[in-house]
């Protein structure tokens, strides 16, 4: 994973009791960040046990995968329907996951299984400009952040390694901070984060369609 904002999180409680973490990313402009992805990756130096996921959807409409960023865990089978009326061709050469689906229209026969941990960045042969990416973790604490805004709730109180992830980050950062957190305490944090320029068109959705 090339672009990785990283931030350890020292909890020291006798007791392990569930709280939560909220969570406020914005840019160098102040700005609230969407399609950041945070999640804790080990508690007490160890990475916590993770299911699959029940049911993971990404879909294509007006040439876009909708939501472009994803994190699920390992084990999760993902479908990728084409609400579009013209074909895609869903694609990635990613190490974490190497996988085709030729041109189609609606929804594949077969969903398809990310067993292994990592970054996949997906790519239509068709629309070069269409882009993806579903981040595959091995823990199942973790939240998508939209509109600057995110929350991970039932977190076990311990030594926690949080880690940011999004797709433009401009260096590698890695920060440090102790947070101490009690029985059933809500703690709120916020990150300032630096992103490239966008480079990929948001094309507007078709007369008629409802936003995405």
């Amino acid at each position: 994973m090339k672009t990785l904002f990283l931030i350890t999180a020292l909890c020291f409680s006798p007791l392990v009791y569930a709280g939560s973490l909220t969570v406020s990313v914005h840019d160098q402009y102040g700005e609230p960040v969407y399609d950041a992805i945070v999640y804790i990756q080990t508690i007490n130096g160890k990475i916590p046990e993770s299911v699959p996921e029940s049911s993971v959807v990404i879909d294509q409409r007006d040439e876009m995968y909708v939501p472009h960023v994803r994190a699920t865990t390992i084990g999760s089978l993902v479908d990728f329907p084409n609400s579009d009326d013209v074909q895609h061709h869903v694609y990635s050469f990613s190490a974490a996951k190497t996988f085709e689906l030729p041109l189609y229209l609606d929804v594949p026969a077969e969903p398809v299984l990310f067993d292994n941990p990592g970054l996949v960045v997906l790519g239509c042969n068709i629309h070069d400009h269409m882009r993806g990416y579903i981040l595959v973790l091995d823990t199942p604490y973790f939240v998508e952040i939209e509109e600057g805004q995110g929350a991970i709730q039932n977190v076990p109180a311990g030594n926690l390694e949080l880690r940011l992830w999004h797709p433009r980050l401009e260096i590698e950062i890695e920060l440090t901070q102790q947070i101490p957190l009690g029985e059933n305490e809500s703690l709120s944090l916020a990150f300032d984060v630096q992103l490239l320029p966008e480079r990929m068109v948001r094309r507007a959705p078709k007369r008629g369609k409802k936003r995405y």
